[in-house]
């Protein structure tokens, strides 16, 4: 297997989950470097780098999703790494995900990005192959959740349920929960923008890559993620995720982005038939 490396952001982290992501990536890739990057105000999780694999980096302060990411990821760049797994600390799998997502990636030399199938503790699936949103589609979402109609159907289209999440697809927009990157592309696109406190910067590295690699499904293998929304349960997140929002689409376009409508409405064609 290529050598690869992960990194997780720590905030306030559960422990118990924390626990189980690193114990996961690490009985996948004896040997890989994992980066802990703690956000948190205190220095609780530290206790949780007993590896020699592990390099725990405390900021005493919340860097972002994004900024504290990229102080590992700056690391790898200088490093051989062939491979970098984006890790959220609610994330666990199964000790194959890693070398079937490696294999996958080495046969699919233009794939710059690959998230597995995500599954709640229970089984359930999670709808995180997006399209690229518009203010409408976020607004919606957020706002106008109590008018189902309208929510179950912005979400379908959205959320591409028409794909079915049975098979390799190209999806512009991947959850930054478990995001399985290629080095090389990230030399290419450059990293995530610091400008991006927290959300949105997953849409954002996505897109990037999106225009110059493949940015791919691959359900063949299936992690548990726990998700936990916070910006649905904090004041604070909430208005942090609309910063967030408002920093991507002044770089992107607010209502005018002729390239979001066309990478949209060329995902969308492909699966014409199962709309219709």
């Amino acid at each position: 297997m290529s050598k690869l490396s992960a990194s997780i952001v720590i905030y306030k982290s559960d422990l118990g989950m924390l626990s189980d992501a690193i114990s996961s990536f690490l009985n996948s890739a004896p040997g890989a470097d994992l980066y802990l990057i703690d956000n948190s105000p205190t220095d609780e999780a530290r206790a949780l780098a007993v590896s020699e694999n592990i390099k725990y980096t405390f900021n005493g302060a919340n860097l972002g999703f994004g900024a504290a990411h990229n102080l590992a990821l700056k690391q790898v760049l200088k490093s051989d790494s062939s491979y970098h797994l984006v890790l959220n600390p609610d994330v666990y799998f199964s000790p194959d995900v890693i070398a079937k997502l490696s294999e996958f990636m080495e046969a699919n030399q233009d794939i710059g990005l690959a998230m597995p199938k995500v599954l709640y503790p229970d089984g359930r699936l999670q709808h995180l192959c997006r399209l690229l949103p518009s203010p409408f589609t976020l607004v919606t979402r957020r706002l106008l959740s109590p008018f189902k109609s309208i929510h179950r159907k912005v979400n379908h289209h959205y959320e591409m349920h028409f794909s079915g999440y049975n098979k390799v697809m190209d999806v512009p927009f991947l959850s930054g929960c478990f995001m399985f990157l290629r080095v090389d592309a990230l030399r290419t696109t450059g990293l995530f923008d610091e400008r991006i406190f927290l959300y949105t910067e997953d849409i954002d590295l996505t897109r990037r890559l999106h225009k110059q690699y493949r940015t791919v499904f691959f359900p063949d293998v299936a992690v548990y993620h726990h998700h936990v929304r916070e910006s649905y349960r904090s004041l604070g997140t909430f208005f942090q995720h609309a910063g967030s929002a408002v920093t991507y689409f002044n770089k992107w376009g607010w209502f005018s982005d002729s390239e979001r409508d066309q990478i949209n409405r060329r995902v969308v064609l492909k699966f014409a038939s199962v709309i219709q």
